[in-house]
């Protein structure tokens, strides 16, 4: 049995009740434990959808200092930095910093996006 097979209800072996075991032929403590794994999961992503919401309030507040200022709405070398810091916090808690990277510049991206939408008068 493989990952797979839990995750789509067809694991197991077999339909056999025996003690322990769920309709299906899945442990009930294999059961249990994806459950708990599942709902630290779900919690998890719900604290980076907040965290994400909190970081967009930040970036539209900076856009539009941006605006009054006539600054462009990207900074390259903030970005970098920010890029090499990432890089690094990811290498420190065990994370693919090339993963960190890819997901900080889609962020960068749509904040410049935001940036160029604000300084364009349309927000």
């Amino acid at each position: 049995m493989n990952i797979s097979d839990l995750d789509n209800g067809t694991g197991g072996n077999g339909t056999g009740n025996g003690q322990g075991r769920a309709a299906d032929g899945i442990d009930e403590s294999v059961t249990a434990e994806l459950a708990r794994l599942r709902d630290s999961i779900d919690n998890i992503d719900a604290a980076v959808v907040h965290m994400l919401a909190e970081r967009f309030k930040c970036t539209q507040q900076v856009g539009h200092l941006k605006a009054r200022h006539q600054l462009p709405p990207a900074d390259p070398g903030r970005e970098a930095s920010q890029i090499a810091r990432l890089r690094e916090l990811a290498e420190n808690a065990k994370l693919d910093p090339a993963f960190a990277e890819k997901l900080l510049n889609f962020i960068i991206a749509e904040v410049i996006r935001h940036h160029e939408t604000i300084a364009a008068g349309e927000e």
